[in-house]
């Protein structure tokens, strides 16, 4: 066909054909899909659970995928710093990013964080992890009772490491104030890893982190009260805060989010590549022995799981006067 005669097909079939040529190529990048190395980008400092997780499942990706992952650090202001860059990032699904929940709730509905959460794409949330209080080893609070007790005495002077600010470890001690009456100071770190490594210098009273970093600290730490519903597999030994009379219960989920370009077979093509590695049992054992929980919240669930979280973290937000 010559110029002139395409230049007189209708605008009705011009737009049939250019739509099916798009379609065309679309469908083309997902059945070659991945065709190269994954780049995984992790928001946070290497260390914590989001890297921990991510290393796991690298040992298993390349039996899933076909391709290796490779992971690279975008750490700054609690994870925003990487997710207001997300969109302008090669979108053809071999760059994918750690996204977390209720960081990337709560971090626009506090203040400005140069992304807005519905302009984020999460293709899967694999874990949850639950907030935890430990203390290190050579503390001398032996039970949650001995650090309310002090804190009580000592208004502002128990303080707290945590991962960020407006993250869930610092709705977790808000909270804990909150349902204690008691008055602690948080202290936010660029990530778990830091913030750890703090405490375990006796840098700090205490840290308000995920369950997840007892199994990484070893006998460096001890782990006080966990905010799960019931006892972690993990820690058998360690009591939820439920069962010590406060009714705290939260933590984290963590993904792998794409830029919102990104074709809508690559992602659910992306979305059932993790979840085959979630059901693997090598990473499932590893995500287990270290405190993890794992769920499956894939992207065809993803739009009614966000639309949750949203209502009840504005809400969380509101009761705590988080809002801008």
């Amino acid at each position: 066909m010559n110029k002139n005669k395409f230049a007189r097909l209708s605008k009705p079939l011009l737009a049939a054909v250019t739509a099916g040529l798009v379609s065309f190529s679309a469908a083309s990048i997902a059945d070659d899909y991945p065709s190269k190395p994954i780049n995984y980008i992790l928001p946070f400092n290497a260390g914590g659970e989001s890297d921990l997780s991510a290393r796991f499942q690298q040992t298993v990706f390349e039996k899933h995928a076909g391709v290796k992952t490779v992971i690279q650090y975008m750490p700054g202001a609690g994870g925003a710093v990487a997710w207001s860059q997300l969109n302008g990032m090669e979108a053809d699904g071999h760059t994918v990013m750690g996204i977390n929940i209720p960081h990337t709730i709560m971090q626009p509905i506090v203040k400005d964080s140069g992304y807005k959460t519905e302009e984020l794409t999460p293709v899967y949330y694999f874990h949850y992890t639950p907030n935890a209080i430990f203390v290190p080893a050579n503390s001398k609070f032996k039970t949650l009772s001995d650090l309310t007790s002090f804190a009580k005495k000592n208004p502002g002077m128990v303080t707290f490491a945590g991962s960020g600010s407006n993250s869930a470890n610092h709705i977790g001690q808000t909270l804990f104030d909150k349902f204690t009456g008691l008055t602690t100071t948080y202290v936010p770190f660029s990530g778990i890893g830091p913030a750890m490594t703090s405490l375990m210098g006796n840098q700090l009273t205490a840290g308000f982190a995920y369950a997840t970093s007892g199994a990484s600290a070893g006998d460096k730490l001890r782990m006080l009260a966990v905010s799960s519903e019931k006892r972690l597999s993990a820690f058998p030994d360690v009591p939820t805060f439920k069962e010590l009379g406060i009714n705290l219960v939260g933590g984290a989920y963590r993904g792998v989010a794409v830029p919102k370009s990104t074709p809508e077979d690559v992602r659910m093509k992306l979305s059932n590549i993790i979840g085959e590695i979630n059901k693997d049992p090598e990473f499932v054992k590893k995500m287990e022995d270290n405190g993890f929980v794992l769920t499956d919240i894939s992207y065809k669930e993803m739009d009614a799981f966000l639309e949750a979280n949203q209502k009840e973290y504005q809400g969380v937000a509101e009761l705590l006067g988080l809002t801008k």
